[in-house]
């Protein structure tokens, strides 16, 4: 018998809500986030070991605005010289990873969760993760949602207000809900 945390990693239905593992580990997550967002911005230091607590290392030439809000933490992952402005939120039920030099614009959300379409087993609390990958060279404009199991390839830049609810192919502009891709962008 699988754990719901073991069903979780794995891509399956589980339990997100009644299991005592999952909620603590998201609780714990949320009392770091909660720290981090009352620190003052000039509180370098502290701000670090918190984000270090958070994600599990402090990734290099990180910028990351508050607040911030995240499920786990341990299951992002963040490359070299990335910036993430403010209120930004990573629902991280599955991996999130996000590549190097990687330009995150305010109040966007990062979705690996999804739910049942029908409500007796949605009721119950059950989701499904599904990771999201985010190339390398990527610039992500101001309230954009990325969903469950999407991939945006290298080079792509992603316009404000934009649902992404596919894999984006490197070196595109995508616009719209559900995003569209727009045109290719020559590097």
């Amino acid at each position: 018998m699988l754990s719901e945390k073991e069903k979780m990693k794995m891509g399956q239905w589980y339990d997100a809500n009644n299991d005592s593992e999952l909620l603590d580990t998201r609780i714990k997550a949320q009392d770091l986030c909660f720290e981090l967002n009352q620190l003052k911005p000039s509180n370098e230091n502290e701000r670090k070991k918190l984000i270090c607590q958070l994600l599990g290392c402090y990734p290099q030439d990180l910028v990351l605005l508050s607040p911030f809000t995240c499920d786990y933490g341990v299951h992002i992952h963040i490359g070299k010289n990335v910036f993430i402005n403010i209120n930004n939120y990573f629902m991280d039920g599955a991996d999130i990873t996000i590549g190097d030099n990687v330009f995150i614009g305010p109040s966007c959300g990062f979705y690996t969760a999804n739910h049942p379409l029908d409500y007796k087993n949605r009721n119950k609390g059950l989701e499904k993760a599904l990771p999201i990958t985010i190339g390398n060279n990527v610039w992500i404009g101001a309230n954009v949602s990325i969903m469950p199991g999407v991939i945006v390839g290298d080079g792509c830049v992603i316009a404000a207000n934009t649902v992404v609810t596919k894999n984006i192919k490197s070196n595109s502009l995508v616009a719209g809900v559900p995003a569209r891709i727009i045109r290719e962008i020559k590097q």
